[in-house]
């Protein structure tokens, strides 16, 4: 693994665990087993280096929703929490934390939220077979609900906002 990718690695791992303010630069150097000098080099600051694991956690999670089924959106939504984790979004838990008021992080969560937004416009018109803005905005919301639900009730949340999508989608339907 080069540099880069074992520092964004362990910068996520550490932001997502312990979130934004509370990972120091300390911390990110001692996990991604460089000096500050190495890490300052390949990252710029503490919000350069958030937005850039944000990049990488955008590609991630939306090469994960490249289906064609709201069912299936579902379905990735409960296999990114098995597999990442039931910690809430990174995203808006790194807004929160910084309160817009770091440039580059508001700048990654607009444009991640924004193609979020797209993707589930587009599954739900796959497979409604029409665009319905109002069914994806609804859709979308159980989504986003659900990844923060699992933060207390665990992975079995998406099951429960997959269900209300499958009620959702059927009436949209009729």
């Amino acid at each position: 693994m080069d540099t880069t990718a074992r520092l964004l690695a362990a910068a996520e791992r550490l932001f997502d665990r312990h979130g934004y303010t509370a990972t120091g630069m300390d911390r990110l150097t001692e996990a991604a087993g460089m000096s500050s000098r190495t890490l300052y080099k390949h990252a710029g600051g503490k919000a350069q280096l958030m937005a850039r694991v944000l990049g990488e956690r955008d590609r991630r999670f939306l090469a994960r929703l490249e289906v064609r089924r709201v069912d299936a959106l579902f379905a990735a939504l409960g296999d990114w929490l098995r597999v990442e984790g039931s910690r809430g979004c990174l995203f808006l838990r790194a807004r929160a934390e910084t309160g817009g008021d770091a440039p580059e992080i508001a700048e990654a969560v607009a444009a991640h939220k924004e193609a979020f937004r797209r993707r589930v416009a587009e599954v739900v018109a796959a497979d409604l077979g029409r665009e319905d803005p109002e069914l994806a905005e609804q859709i979308l919301i159980l989504f986003e609900g659900a990844a923060h639900a699992a933060v207390y009730r665990g992975p079995e949340a998406a099951e429960a906002a997959r269900a209300a999508a499958a009620t959702l989608l059927q009436g949209a339907r009729r």
